[in-house]
């Protein structure tokens, strides 16, 4: 089983605990079965790696993941098409609430928000990796259980 999950990256959500599409967002995964991280935006300072991978993700940049109606954007009049990469980092960072969200990460992609249709592509891909990691050989429980929440066992996820 360590063979697939290492080839494995979990899906991320990152949130904020009081917006309500990111509850229909961790709802949906929950129901699915399918494993996640889940990352406050405004808990821990958010990393540079975490962000970094975000940005590269986003198909149309900035526009897919900060508000323009944020208050800090809107009233100092920020200029995200200026700004280095390193810049936007260290300003998303200073200011979580310029995210748009729930924004959820996978391997391939960014999805930003929640979207009944959009959000099923996140489903063939977690659920084949989770059914290839629980065989009758490597699974003590195989055929008695859920792989996905095997894999969130042996990844000590928390939700």
């Amino acid at each position: 089983m360590t063979r697939v999950l290492q080839c494995f990256r979990m899906i991320k959500i990152y949130y904020s605990p009081s917006c309500s599409s990111c509850r229909k967002v961790k709802k949906w995964f929950d129901d699915q079965n399918i494993p996640y991280e889940q990352k406050d935006i405004f808990g821990k300072e958010l990393s540079k790696d975490d962000l970094m991978e975000i940005i590269s993700k986003a198909e149309d940049g900035t526009d897919d993941i900060i508000s323009p109606r944020s208050k800090i954007v809107s009233e100092n009049d920020i200029d995200f098409d200026n700004m280095t990469v390193s810049q936007l980092i260290d300003f998303i960072r200073k200011n979580p609430s310029v995210l748009r969200r729930p924004i959820i990460v996978d391997d391939h992609r960014v999805q930003v928000g929640y979207n009944a249709e959009e959000i099923r592509t996140f489903i063939p891909r977690a659920r084949r990796i989770a059914e290839m990691a629980c065989t009758d050989e490597e699974c003590p429980t195989f055929g008695d259980c859920d792989p996905s929440k095997d894999i969130q066992g042996l990844l000590k996820i928390k939700k």
